[in-house]
């Protein structure tokens, strides 16, 4: 009896080595982007130039993914982006400062291939959750102004391996809606940054 309970409690302690040494992806993944936010400006055209049209944010995002799978990670993400700009009224003309933010808390799933050998990852990522944007005008604190909506990310890009426990992600693309008081701004962002394992 006691050889057959130094036996079980010597599989139960090994067990957990054996498991890892047979895994053969990364579990989790931390990743660091800067961020470029193109904003829908609200302009109701139809000719619009979808690209040029639009007003330029700049940020950052961070991301923690579960990998529940080889192909498959459970990821949530938070971006920030800002944009500050001067606008000018009123009489005697003045000129104000305008700060813009985007706050953005989304998760769902990624599908890639998270194998630790892997050199070239191609990926792509479906996410939703809120957005918070907040309007500040110095000076004019009546002209402030905030909203919370729905936010979501719909893209992919392409991930290289550095290092057992560094990827560069090269370039992320994503089409990034969001909604609030019943209007969509049809929003896109860029990314580029470093994963770690």
């Amino acid at each position: 009896m006691r050889k057959l309970f130094i036996a079980a409690l010597f599989i139960a302690c090994t067990a957990p080595f054996t498991f890892a040494q047979t895994a053969d992806y990364n579990k989790y993944d931390v990743g660091v982007l800067y961020s470029h936010n193109r904003v829908d400006t609200g302009i109701d055209d139809p000719n619009q130039n979808f690209v040029e049209e639009r007003e330029g944010f700049h940020g950052v995002e961070g991301f923690v993914k579960g990998n529940v799978s080889r192909y498959v990670g459970l990821k949530g993400s938070y971006s920030f982006n800002r944009k500050s700009f001067d606008i000018s009224g009123g009489v005697p003309v003045q000129t104000f400062n305008v700060d813009a933010d985007l706050h953005q808390f989304m998760g769902g799933a990624e599908f890639k291939d998270n194998a630790r050998e892997t050199k070239v990852k191609p990926f792509a990522h479906v996410m939703a959750g809120v957005a918070h944007t907040k309007l500040d005008v110095s000076g004019l604190p009546a002209a402030d102004d905030s909203e919370t909506g729905f936010a979501a990310a719909i893209g992919g890009g392409l991930d290289f391996r550095i290092n057992d426990r560094v990827d560069f992600r090269a370039i992320q693309f994503d089409y990034n809606p969001n909604r609030a008081n019943g209007e969509t701004s049809h929003n896109f962002r860029f990314g580029i940054g470093f994963i770690f394992r």
